[in-house]
């Protein structure tokens, strides 16, 4: 397997890379520079050297006489001696060399300015020439061309006369671009806490893997309440916004239990909160990093199916406590007939026999003939004989009515008045009464206790709120559970003093229920 390079080497191949690069840049600039410098300073000395021979008295002779052309040479060998030129050369008029080795051949002067009377340098071929014009006194006429000529530099002399200045560059590049990189890998190593790239990426790869492959939720915030981190479940379970994330927490519209819960304002483990229609149970811990808080992860569990178990539950014990107050009774009335008969008082016996199986008689009919839901009917009866074992009436209103229902509606009825009437019960001492009423899906319970006050009609039906404290601090739930099943259906409840009143709106009409039945 390839060895892979650290992040300092990383760090130091790439600052090299960009040290070259630098200085490739630079040597093309200053290679272009040079260029630029040698046609605009050597094409003006080209120049000048071929206006000082052309106003040479010898040379304007030499060209008007044919005779005296001898001379032009030593002229010419004299101005490419003292300018440091390649060569000059001079032409007559018809553009025929007449210096130099090429003497007698046609001068490579097609389109040059100088042949109008005007100075002109330029490239031609692999040199840097200066044409300039003779002309003679007084009446200007053109006699020839003065050309002075240098080879232009190759790539390879240009590179030369730039090497010293590139390879002091590269070396202080070099030097720079090792010390910063070294320094900044140290930096980034502290602040990556000594991880490579490689290894951040692999981390990044399983957190993202975690969050989203888990059944819980999960949400991290960071000291300003900000949403730093939230999962696929986290989203479904809180119905957040898919790019929640850097918004804060404030802005979800959460209720005011769940934010506590979120920001640390109610501490505890296992906080149980109701979060629109569901019930969650939320585990917050700080994140403390280096001694300071950096934030927090919180995690959340869905409990609202274990809460409809729960409900189901609840009605089996009912029914429990149903048989358990039924079986006291009845051995406290077989001790009754047993002792009349060691009396001998068998016509009372008969007597009280029939009167207790005439109550209990007309206390069935009259639940199971106005409650058609085997459920709800169980769930009276039960707390009915709960009820008369604490010594408190209760009592079934008269306009009571309901038809068969649905199991979902039987769950959330059976919830809500069992709720109910556990609190009258709370509410009321020894020889209290309370009354329920269940027409169509609206449910009512009044007891003789001494009710609610106006102030707090609508604090009651908020989680957390009691009367009572519990060990676990799970406190407060019924009233809000309750609240939470009224609310989803598009009912409400509310208090009156003593009387509760909850109703599943929608499902108050019997064609409504009838038809959720089937």
């Amino acid at each position: 397997m390839r060895q892979r390079l650290s992040l300092a080497g990383q760090l130091l191949a790439l600052q090299l890379a960009i040290v070259l690069l630098v200085a490739g840049a630079v040597a093309a600039v200053s290679i272009a520079e040079a260029d630029a410098s040698f046609r605009r300073v050597e094409g003006e000395r080209l120049r000048s050297v071929g206006e000082n021979t052309a106003i040479n008295r010898t040379v304007r002779l030499g060209l008007g006489d044919p005779l005296g052309r001898d001379a032009l040479e030593t002229v010419a060998e004299s101005a490419r001696a003292v300018s440091g030129a390649s060569y000059v050369t001079i032409t007559d008029a018809a553009g025929t060399v007449v210096t130099g080795p090429d003497a007698g051949r046609p001068a490579e002067l097609a389109g040059s300015p100088a042949l109008t009377g005007r100075s002109w340098v330029g490239i031609a071929g692999n040199a840097l020439v200066a044409h300039v014009p003779v002309l003679r006194e007084p009446d200007g006429r053109f006699l020839g061309l003065i050309v002075v000529g240098r080879t232009y530099p190759t790539l390879a002399d240009q590179l030369g006369s730039a090497l010293t200045n590139l390879l002091t560059y590269l070396v202080l590049g070099t030097v720079l671009g090792v010390g910063g990189s070294l320094l900044v890998a140290r930096r980034v190593k502290r602040q990556t806490l000594g991880l490579e790239p490689r290894e951040i990426t692999g981390l990044v790869e399983h957190r993202e893997a975690m969050l989203h492959g888990i059944r819980e939720g999960v949400i991290g915030t960071d000291p300003a309440h900000r949403v730093t981190l939230v999962n696929d479940e986290a989203v479904r379970l809180l119905g957040l916004r898919p790019d929640a994330v850097g918004l804060p927490l404030s802005g979800f519209g959460f209720s005011a239990a769940l934010l506590d819960v979120l920001t640390g304002r109610s501490p505890g483990a296992d906080q149980v909160v109701l979060s629109n229609d569901r019930v969650l149970v939320l585990n917050r811990r700080p994140v403390v990093l280096q001694g300071r808080v950096a934030g927090s992860v919180t995690t959340l569990r869905d409990r609202t199916e274990l809460t409809a178990l729960r409900r189901e539950l609840d009605v089996s014990r009912h029914t429990t406590d149903t048989l358990r107050a039924q079986a006291h009774e009845f051995a406290n009335r077989l001790h009754t007939i047993s002792g009349l008969v060691e009396l001998g008082e068998h016509e009372e016996v008969v007597r009280y026999i029939t009167r207790t199986s005439e109550l209990h008689e007309r206390l069935d009919r009259t639940v199971t003939t106005a409650v058609r839901d085997p459920a709800l009917a169980a769930l009276l009866i039960a707390k009915a004989a709960l009820a008369a074992e604490q010594g408190v009436t209760l009592t079934l209103d008269a306009e009571t009515e309901l038809p068969p229902v649905g199991d979902r509606l039987s769950a959330d009825l059976v919830t809500v008045v069992g709720n109910l009437v556990d609190n009258a019960l709370d509410a009321v001492g020894p020889g209290g009464s309370i009354t329920v009423r269940v027409h169509g899906a609206t449910v009512t319970v009044t007891d003789s206790g001494p009710g609610v006050a106006p102030a707090l009609a609508d604090q009651v039906f908020q989680q957390g709120w009691s009367t009572k404290a519990t060990a676990d601090g799970h406190h407060g739930l019924g009233l809000a559970l309750i609240r939470l099943i009224c609310t989803r259906r598009g009912g409400d409840v509310s208090v009156h003093g003593s009387t509760f009143t909850a109703r599943l709106a929608g499902l108050a009409d019997l064609a409504d229920l009838a038809e959720e039945r089937s």
